[in-house]
């Protein structure tokens, strides 16, 4: 199916919403409406782009909103934004989020000894071309890293549009390193030290000793956490999500379209975005005993 989407107030701003439509536009839920798999037999994704590659801005969607729009995350009252990492220049990749699941935060993942960050899972899609904020993409899963979040599982999972003019070379991991030589590294020394600019925070931790698992491993645990997905949009009390939703049958939080679009009701309409801080493109250097960080293993 198709998805378009629709903005309110001011990018960059508290106040920006991005929501999502269907192909008859009706606003639609991209946690809980868009399908997990857009081909389970070829096993091929949906991907949702919160972040297109080379930018700064932290977009997420809202597990807490009615009907979930991207929003920019707040840090100390400011809407935030990645520093510039010598060498990279924002995200390295479009990063985004697998729809229909959930990482569980009541629950203690087996593999890592920590609870889920309460969030959908994470993807970044390797892919050579740039994405737009809600675009959903069709991705072939390749593997995934076990990101530690400050003592949360944050799962990182490796994957490539399927468009893309190498996805019929890339199968598992290990084609990864062989046709994309170093993004592996990249991406895990990326995760380690993304935060490290902007405070006085430690290098991220891993599980795994920072390994990439592949993509049996992988599908594993998106599979894991579509089953916590489908424990959170069944429950009566929502868990503190926002979980309405329009077409998850067996869910007491699905509603009619007219109910699903009074979420955008009242909202600021869509205005120039704000400008960026001049420092938005200034490049942080780190030193090799900042970047040194403790790598655990589960």
């Amino acid at each position: 199916m198709a998805y378009s989407t629709v903005e309110f107030g001011t990018c960059f701003t508290e106040n920006y919403r991005l929501y999502f439509k269907n192909a008859c536009g009706e606003i639609v839920s991209p946690f809980h409406d868009i399908p997990l798999y857009a081909n389970k037999e070829s096993q091929v994704f949906n991907m949702v782009c919160e972040i297109p590659r080379w930018t700064n801005a932290k977009m997420e969607i809202s597990t807490k909103d009615q009907m979930n729009p991207i929003k920019q995350d707040i840090k100390k009252g400011k809407v935030r934004f990645v520093k510039n990492s010598f060498p990279y220049k924002g995200y390295m990749w479009n990063y985004g989020a697998l729809p229909q699941t959930w990482e569980d935060p009541s629950e203690v993942d087996e593999h890592t000894q920590k609870i889920g960050d309460g969030d959908p899972i994470d993807v970044v899609d390797i892919g050579y071309k740039v994405a737009y904020r809600g675009e959903v993409k069709q991705v072939k899963v390749l593997g995934i890293m076990a990101m530690i979040d400050e003592g949360e599982t944050d799962w990182k999972v490796i994957a490539i549009d399927v468009q893309d003019p190498l996805a019929e070379k890339l199968h598992d991991i290990d084609d990864v390193r062989t046709h994309m030589p170093g993004l592996i590294e990249a991406t895990r020394e990326w995760f380690r030290t993304y935060k490290m600019p902007a405070s006085d925070a430690p290098a991220n931790e891993f599980a795994f000793n920072g390994k990439a698992k592949n993509k049996e491993f992988a599908i594993g645990i998106i599979n894991q956490t579509h089953d916590q997905w489908k424990s959170l949009v069944t429950s009566t009390d929502g868990k503190g999500c926002g979980c309405k939703n329009t077409n998850v049958s067996e869910s007491p939080h699905k509603v009619a379209g007219d109910v699903a679009a009074e979420a955008v009701k009242g909202l600021p309409v869509c205005t120039a975005p704000a400008p960026l801080a001049e420092d938005i493109d200034m490049m942080y250097y780190l030193s090799a005993e900042r970047k040194m960080g403790k790598i655990v293993s589960s």
